[in-house]
C-alpha cells in the first residue's frame, strides 16, 4: 500500500494512504503500542455528535461558514451512526486528556470533508484544528464525550434491561405469592415466608437500585463544552457552550445542559464516580440474587433444591446428566468486573493535577464496561434463567414442615425458654415439633395446630 505525507506541529509523518486519520493519529498509534484495549466505540459515536453540535453553533454565532459546517456536519453524521469504526484506532492507554482521540475526530472529520469538499467543487478546505476543533479544546470535549456516552449507556443499556428482569421478578412475585416456605437467615432456618415475598424482595432491589441511578444520572448530564482549555472558555464566542449543548440534547433525546461551572466541570469527575457508584451497588444486588437463586436451585438431590431454573447446557465434561446454575455465575462474575472497575473510576478520577483531571481514558473505559456487561448480563440473566424460576412445592414443603424455627410462633403463649426448650428436643430426638410439645404437655395438637401455622405466619 502507498502512503503520503501528513504535517503537524512536530513535522512531517507517514500514513497509510488508505487511511483518514493524519499526524496525530499516527503519532499516538506509533507512540503508544500498549495493551489490547481501544478507545470505545461509544466514546466515538459520542464525538461525531459533539462535532456536529459545535460545527452548526459555530455556524449561527458567525465563527465559522456555512459550506465548512455542512462538511463537517455531513462526516460527524457518520461517526455518531457508528460508521468509519475502522478509522479510529487508538488505545486507551493514552494522553490522560484524550486529547490524541479528540484529534483523531478532528483529523477523519477534515480529510474526509475535504475529500468531499473536493468531489463537490468547492474550493474551501477543512483544517483538523482551525475549523473542526473551534471554539474547542481537547479538555472540554473528551470530559462533554464522556459524559454523552455515559448517559446514552446507562439509558439504552443498562436501565431497559434492569426494567425487564423486575418486570420478571415482579410477575414471579405475584405467581407464588400462595407459596409458604421456609426463610433463612445465617445460612440457617428461620421463620417462614412466601416465595412471592422473597422474589418480591429482589424486584424490590432493582427498583430502587433503578431510582438511585436515575438520580446519579442528572449531574452526568452537565456538559464541559465551552470551558476550553482551563474551564475560562477562551476562544469560545459566548453563548456557545449553552447552544452547543441544546444541540446536543435535541440530537441524543437526553436532558444535556452546560455546566454550570466549567473549572469544575474540567478537574472533576465526581458525577461519573457516583453514577458508577450507583452502577456498584446494581452489581452488588445482582450478585446478591444469583447467588440466591443457584442456593435455592442447588441439588437437584443434595442441596436446598426448592427452584428448578433452565437448563441450558450439559454441566460437566465427565459427569453425565450435570446442569450447573451458569447464568447465575456469569451475572455473579460480571458483577465482581463491576466492584473491580468501580476501584479503578475512583483512583482515576482523583487524580490530575489543578485544572484538569488526566486519567479520563481509563475511567471511562472502565465505566462503559460497566454499563456494557451490566447491560448484557441482566438481559441474559432474564431470558435464560429468571423467566424459568419454578418452584419445587414438594422440596418446599418438606423443608417446611421439618423447620424447627415454626416454633416462633410458640414463643408468645408458652414463653421463650419453653420454645426453646421444645426446639432443641424436637432436634435432639429427630421428632417434629408437634411431638416435642406433647411430650412436654404444654398443647394439644389442636391448639398446636392452632398456633403454629406457617400460613398465618407470613
Amino acid at each position: 500500500m502507498g502512503t503520503r505525507i501528513e504535517k503537524d506541529s512536530l513535522g512531517e509523518v507517514r500514513v497509510d494512504d488508505a487511511r483518514l486519520w493524519g499526524a496525530q493519529t499516527q503519532r499516538s498509534l506509533e507512540n503508544f503500542p500498549i495493551g489490547v484495549e481501544k478507545m470505545p466505540a461509544e466514546i466515538v459515536r459520542a464525538f461525531g455528535v459533539l462535532k456536529k453540535a459545535a460545527a452548526l453553533t459555530n455556524e449561527e454565532l458567525g465563527v465559522l461558514d456555512p459550506v465548512r459546517a455542512e462538511a463537517i456536519v455531513s462526516v460527524a453524521d457518520r461517526i455518531a451512526k457508528g460508521e468509519l469504526a475502522e478509522e479510529f484506532p487508538l488505545a486507551v492507554w493514552q494522553t490522560g486528556s484524550g486529547t490524541q482521540t479528540n484529534m483523531n475526530a478532528n483529523e477523519v472529520i477534515a480529510h474526509l470533508g475535504n475529500k468531499n469538499l473536493e468531489a463537490a467543487g468547492r474550493e474551501e478546505r477543512l483544517h483538523p484544528n482551525d475549523h473542526v476543533n473551534k471554539s474547542q479544546s481537547s479538555n472540554d470535549t473528551f470530559p462533554t464525550a464522556m459524559h454523552v456516552a455515559a448517559v446514552s449507556a446507562v439509558e439504552e443499556r443498562v436501565l431497559p434491561a434492569l426494567a425487564r428482569l423486575r418486570g420478571t421478578f415482579e410477575a414471579l412475585s405475584e405467581r407464588y405469592a400462595d407459596v409458604v416456605k421456609i426463610g433463612r437467615t445465617h445460612l440457617m432456618d428461620a421463620t417462614p415466608l412466601t416465595l412471592g415475598q422473597e422474589i418480591g424482595g429482589w424486584a424490590s432491589m432493582l427498583a430502587h437500585c433503578e431510582e438511585a441511578i436515575r438520580r446519579a444520572e442528572e449531574p452526568v448530564c452537565e456538559l464541559a463544552l465551552g470551558g476550553t482549555a482551563v474551564g475560562t472558555g477562551l476562544n469560545a464566542p459566548a453563548g456557545f457552550a449553552e447552544r452547543a449543548a441544546e444541540k446536543i440534547a435535541a440530537e441524543t433525546g437526553y436532558p444535556f445542559v452546560t455546566a454550570p461551572d466549567k473549572f469544575h466541570a474540567l478537574t472533576s469527575k465526581d458525577a461519573l464516580v457516583s453514577l458508577h457508584g450507583a452502577l456498584k451497588a446494581l452489581a452488588a444486588d445482582l450478585m446478591k440474587i444469583a447467588n440466591d437463586v443457584r442456593w435455592l436451585a442447588s441439588g437437584p438431590r443434595s442441596g436446598i433444591g426448592e427452584l428448578t431454573i433452565p437448563a441450558n447446557e450439559p454441566g460437566s465434561s465427565i459427569m453425565p446428566g450435570k446442569v450447573n446454575p451458569t447464568q447465575c455465575e456469569a451475572l455473579a462474575m460480571v458483577s465482581a468486573q463491576v466492584m473491580g472497575n468501580d476501584v479503578t473510576v475512583g483512583i482515576a478520577a482523583s487524580q490530575g493535577n489543578f485544572e484538569l483531571n488526566v486519567y479520563m481514558p481509563v475511567l471511562i473505559y472502565n465505566f462503559l464496561q460497566s454499563a456494557r456487561l451490566l447491560g448484557d448480563a441482566m438481559r441474559s440473566f432474564d431470558e435464560r434463567c429468571a423467566r424459568g424460576i419454578e418452584p419445587d412445592r414438594e422440596a418446599i414443603a418438606a423443608h417446611l414442615e421439618r423447620s424447627l424455627m415454626l416454633v416462633t410462633a410458640l414463643s408468645p403463649v408458652v414463653g421463650y425458654d419453653k420454645a426453646a426448650e421444645v426446639a432443641k428436643r424436637a432436634h435432639e430426638k429427630n421428632i417434629s415439633l408437634r411431638e416435642a410439645v406433647r411430650e412436654m404437655g404444654l398443647l394439644s395438637d389442636e391448639e398446636f395446630d392452632r398456633i403454629v401455622d406457617p400460613k398465618k405466619m407470613v
